[in-house]
């Protein structure tokens, strides 16, 4: 299953800068080791914000949301899931 993720990270200003180190390297990773499994398979950074968008390949709605919760930085972000389907004019 294919979904569209948008996500909108909002760090708090005063992160003890160790923690906010930490936590990015983590969510580094994370992100990396799901597009070596081929379920985070696109990743695009949205120009001027903080923000990404993503294309999600899994099993089931499910398994995604076990995916977004385990994100270091989901406490501190805003997602938006749209699931996708095939279009008919697509090559």
């Amino acid at each position: 299953m294919l979904f569209h993720v948008t996500m909108d990270v909002d760090l708090p200003p005063d992160l003890d800068p160790a923690t906010k180190a930490e936590t990015l390297s983590r969510e580094k990773a994370y992100c990396q080791r799901l597009q070596d499994q081929g379920k985070w398979v696109h990743i695009w950074r949205v120009v001027g914000q903080y923000a990404n968008v993503s294309i999600f390949d899994v099993d089931s709605p499910g398994e995604l949301h076990e995916i977004l919760w385990n994100l270091p930085l989901f406490p501190f972000m805003t997602v938006t899931v749209t699931p996708l389907c095939r279009h008919p004019s697509a090559l």
